[in-house]
């Protein structure tokens, strides 16, 4: 599942729903070459996960508040939720080989 609503529900869309199901969230912003290269990579690995984990896409240009909650200072930003809380992250852009073996790592781990 993605999600790519230009006002995102911190709360239900993240936090709650990584009680259940890992949460991926992207943080980026449509200017950002880096963030358009990642969002393919992304999305592909989201629908191969067969619902193992979501995506989230929180766009930093509509969602400002979200980005300083979390202390965004560079995009790509992605950060892992497991149960409330984030579990992992990384920034920039890396290719799907590294991300999937990142993931695969992380969702064996938490």
């Amino acid at each position: 599942m993605t999600n790519s609503n230009i006002m995102i529900d911190l709360q239900t869309d993240v936090i709650e729903t990584s009680r259940t199901t890992p949460v991926l969230v992207d943080f980026w912003a449509p200017w950002c070459g880096p963030c358009k290269m990642l969002i393919p990579t992304l999305e592909a690995l989201a629908s191969k996960s067969a619902g193992r984990w979501n995506l989230v896409k929180i766009n930093v240009d509509e969602n400002p508040e979200l980005a300083g909650i979390f202390g965004i200072r560079g995009i790509p930003a992605v950060k892992l939720f497991k149960n409330g809380e984030i579990v992992a992250q990384f920034e920039g852009y890396h290719p799907e080989s590294a991300i999937s073996e990142w993931l695969e790592h992380q969702l064996a781990n938490t």
